[in-house]
């Protein structure tokens, strides 16, 4: 029989190779649960929660008070009704990461139940998708370098970090052009710059002629009039980030006509959500791309499987774990550089 017997939660720590800096953020390392649900057969699934203070105003030491009431509500319920699961968890708005974690371990014991992988549980759109890698916020000259680096080593998408210096960010812009010409960029602001600011870096950077594919959440989450007039007044899509956490926000924005793409990441919306979003977006025609915050491989493997299940997303941003120190890789997909294939 396939019932959940048991369920457990485990800390994990891990450390980036260099710390990583975002507009007013640097972080040293991460600390993520692991969340293994336990099948009556002896099949196991594997999930992971890496929190948010800033996006979700999750603390990770919290997450262990929650382990006995999901052991309450999910043992006893049979794998193959992942839905109920599913229900269940999303009554967990103060934890979204962890509802992410164990909607998706729910998956991965299922499939390996029956045999399949996840991303095919989901449609098995793709069998392979291409990661950006990400520049995090640094001086211009070692910004330049480290793009220089990417893009001859085969990523032909970068991500860029900016929002803390306006004049510096369009400074590393054009430095990061010159070394990677023929690239396709992604930047973020992470909520950095003011309305006026946003626009003005979008102007100043056209002007030079650059493109940039997507402009990543410029303004504070909350200012939905101000992302707005971002979109309005900039020649480059507008994505939001950390204004698009569920789908309510992503049906308001949608309403409203604030963005030109949304940034789904399962730490914010679980895979229900997620699953949510995606049919919103077809439906209303925007772009999406998936992100994460800072997965280990076993967290990158949910939204590889998700990604590569629905075949949604025009960008795909998974690059956490290679940014992690880790001793072993855990993902159920093959790396190739920017490639990534299912197995």
């Amino acid at each position: 029989m396939g019932k959940i017997k048991d369920i457990k939660f485990i800390m994990k720590e891990y450390q980036y190779e260099k710390p990583f800096h975002i507009a007013n953020s640097i972080s040293a390392g991460s600390k993520n649960l692991e969340v293994q649900v336990f099948l009556e057969n002896g099949v196991v699934g594997y999930g992971e929660a890496a929190p948010s203070y800033r996006v979700n105003g999750e603390r990770v030491e919290t997450f262990l008070s929650l382990q006995p009431f999901v052991k309450e509500q999910l043992v006893g319920i049979d794998i193959r009704n992942y839905r109920r699961i599913f229900d269940i968890m999303d009554k967990l708005r103060c934890a979204s990461s962890v509802k992410a974690a164990v909607q998706f371990a729910a998956l991965d014991a299922f499939s390996e139940e029956i045999g399949a992988q996840v991303y095919q549980l989901l449609g098995g759109a793709k069998d392979e998708i291409e990661t950006d890698k990400t520049i995090g916020i640094d001086s211009v000259e070692n910004m330049a370098k480290e793009a220089e680096l990417l893009f001859k080593s085969g990523f032909k998408s970068i991500k860029i970090k900016v929002g803390e210096e306006l004049k510096k960010d369009i400074r590393a812009m054009e430095a990061i052009h010159e070394v990677s010409k023929g690239a396709k960029y992604i930047v973020d602001a992470n909520t950095g710059y003011t309305p006026k600011e946003a626009i003005t870096f979008a102007r100043e950077i056209y002007a030079r002629g650059i493109d940039i594919n997507v402009y990543e959440q410029p303004v504070q989450a909350q200012n939905i009039e101000g992302l707005k007039l971002v979109r309005y007044n900039s020649p480059f899509p507008v994505a939001a980030d950390e204004s698009a956490r569920t789908r309510y926000d992503v049906l308001r924005l949608i309403k409203e006509d604030v963005v030109d793409f949304v940034n789904i990441k399962l730490m914010k919306s679980g895979i229900s959500d997620a699953l949510a979003i995606v049919e919103m977006a077809n439906t209303a025609k925007i772009q999406l791309m998936i992100g994460c915050m800072s997965e280990s491989s076993v967290g990158i493997n949910q939204s590889v499987q998700f990604a590569l299940g629905t075949g949604a997303f025009a960008f795909h941003d998974l690059d956490s774990h290679l940014m992690l120190l880790e001793d072993k890789f855990r993902g159920k997909f093959l790396q190739d550089g920017p490639k990534i294939r299912a197995k």
